[in-house]
């Protein structure tokens, strides 16, 4: 393991206090945060409650909402999907909260934060009022426990360590006093600001000493898992529904959401729907209030139905082809620089892509800070420099179109997940491109579970992975494309550019400053996309929701998670 470059110099940390700016940079959002859904009957068949017709809130009813995914475990450190993160960011609470307009890093249960030069040491101090669901104190303590485990997870227990990739090079937290807590690492982390206030896949939200203790088969009772959100679990029946009850006694939403005291709602039912068609005639005959995974092809009608459509694009990563560097034929980089020129994105944009989705620049989405273009360089579409290409590395074409070398077919087998409504069909444009420049596209397009499965076999098996990150930090590409940490291109230890890819990565880590974040934001879209052609961006993902007009106030955060903290239902 290599240590990381630093130009950050030694000597006595000096203090920094919040605020400032993660990242920078303005997101594009595509709704406002807090949007509309539809209150129906509540979940014991009573009305919803009367009133906020001057757009007052009101408390009371059960939001009945629609999810493609389901969770596959109540434990909020593990989950790994839209449907777990979304749970889980309503059970529990965060240290910071990330603006998602502007990616600033603001107070949650942490009120204030120090940060030494060195960005290794951050110290907290945190409300002292905050409480978890069984009547245990939130303090340091608790703040220390989480950490410990989330990264390094606990063997005798089952707990995998699964916050280890968020927090690498996480050495320990300690306890100053009862609410300060100083988070340690073995090198600077100039993103742990927002790790603390990350929403998606396996997030750091904080659990009750009392459920740290169970084991994993311990965790899968929902009633034991216990945090301080504004929700609590009343029921979890796999692949059919989660049921959430609201906490009594909550007054600690983020300060940015202006929200004072407990949540509106009595109750949030997450029913898993996956087809389309049964989500839509759900929603349109009144039987569910929202549905989120909204179909490209049901955004018009649903609009021109009286509903209302929302939607924020997802920060992170663009929807990628990870290559696989270490498998034929994608260890060639011929190959995987005329998969990047060899589809035309027009073509995505206008038969698959609605105006809530764009097609991919970069590698990084749009809306996060560091953005730069290449839609005019190596993510043109150019099929004759393609050719090109392929021809000067030896593929030439077979009798039925698709090219060879030394006897083996040039074909690329691709693994993707059909979570996103839009996936298969945008892979199915590229597939038919790629056909008519001598490439052999192979599509297996898995639901999460089935994919789950099989991508543990992605290093021997599959020349592509197509997936994407969310993360609103353009450290978001060091987690994913580091050998030392995500390494989503399964980079060999004998590549001949891997110690440069570590280090330039590895520089997104070092500073604060806006400017140099920029630079070291555009090298790493550079080496990924121009020098080693580790990936192909296809499109920017979204969100997308459709309800009824009698619902209010569903957020969505920087990482396009849904929070019900502030969300109500007026008569209809």
């Amino acid at each position: 393991m290599s240590d990381l470059p630093t130009s950050i110099e030694n000597g006595k940390p000096v203090r920094k206090k919040w605020p400032w700016f993660v990242g920078g940079g303005v997101l594009a959002v595509a709704v406002a945060a807090a949007a509309i859904v539809v209150p129906t009957l509540s979940g014991d068949g009573a009305p919803a409650a009367e009133g906020g017709d001057d757009g007052t809130p009101v408390a009371g009813g059960t939001l009945e909402f629609a999810l493609i995914d389901y969770q596959r475990s109540p434990d909020p450190h593990w989950g790994t999907n839209y449907a777990e993160s979304i749970v889980a960011d309503n059970i529990t609470d965060k240290l910071t909260w990330q603006d998602p307009d502007t990616g600033e890093i603001t107070p949650w249960l942490a009120t204030s934060w120090d940060v030494n030069d060195e960005l290794t040491e951050y110290t907290f101090h945190l409300r002292d009022d905050v409480t978890f669901s069984d009547g245990s104190p939130f303090n340091a303590e608790a703040v220390k426990a989480n950490f410990d485990q989330y990264v390094h997870g606990d063997e005798a227990l089952g707990i995998n360590p699964n916050g280890a990739v968020l927090f690498p090079n996480y050495e320990g937290t300690t306890v100053d006093d009862e609410y300060t807590a100083t988070v340690t690492f073995s090198q600077p982390s100039a993103s742990f600001l927002q790790a603390s206030s990350f929403t998606a896949n396996a997030g750091p939200g904080f659990l009750s000493l009392a459920t740290l203790a169970l084991s994993a088969e311990e965790r899968t009772d929902p009633t034991a898992i216990i945090g301080t959100g504004p929700f609590v679990y009343e029921e979890w029946t796999e692949q059919v529904r989660t049921v959430l009850d609201k906490r009594e006694g909550y007054d600690w939403a983020p300060p940015a959401l202006e929200h004072d005291g407990e949540a509106y709602l009595d109750r949030i039912v997450f029913n898993v729907i996956p087809e389309a068609s049964v989500r839509t005639g759900s929603l349109q005959s009144g039987e569910i209030d929202a549905t989120l995974d909204v179909g490209t092809t049901d955004e018009a009608p649903l609009e021109a139905a009286g509903l209302t459509v929302i939607s924020r694009q997802v920060s992170g990563t663009a929807i990628f082809f990870n290559f696989n560097t270490s498998l034929a034929p994608t260890n060639d980089l011929a190959v995987r620089k005329a998969i990047q020129l060899g589809w035309d994105r027009g073509a995505v944009e206008k038969t698959v892509l609605t105006d809530n989705y764009s097609v991919a620049g970069s590698i990084l989405a749009d809306t996060v800070s560091g953005y730069a273009d290449y839609s005019d360089s190596v993510l043109r579409y150019d099929p004759d420099e393609a050719e090109r290409l392929l021809d000067e590395a030896g593929w030439t074409l077979g009798s039925d179109g698709i090219r060879e070398k030394d006897g083996e077919r040039l074909q690329v087998k691709l693994l993707g997940i059909s979570n996103l409504v839009a996936n298969k069909p945008a892979y199915e444009s590229v597939q038919q491109d790629l056909a008519a420049i001598g490439v052999d596209l192979e599509l297996n397009v898995l639901p999460l579970a089935d994919y789950a499965a099989a991508v543990a076999s992605a290093p021997t098996d599959w020349n592509v992975v197509a997936a994407n990150r969310s993360r609103n930090d353009p450290a978001v590409l060091n987690l994913q494309f580091s050998p030392l940490i995500g390494n989503g291109s399964y980079i060999a230890d004998d590549f001949e550019g891997r110690e440069d890819i570590i280090e330039r990565l590895g520089r997104l880590e070092l500073t604060l400053d806006p400017e140099e974040r920029a630079g070291y934001a555009k090298d790493a879209q550079d080496l990924i996309l121009e020098d080693y052609a580790l990936s192909n961006p296809i499109y920017n993902p979204s969100q997308v929701i459709a309800h009824q007009p009698y619902v209010h106030g569903i957020i969505f955060d920087a990482q396009a998670r849904n929070h019900f903290v502030d969300t109500w239902k007026s008569a209809q």
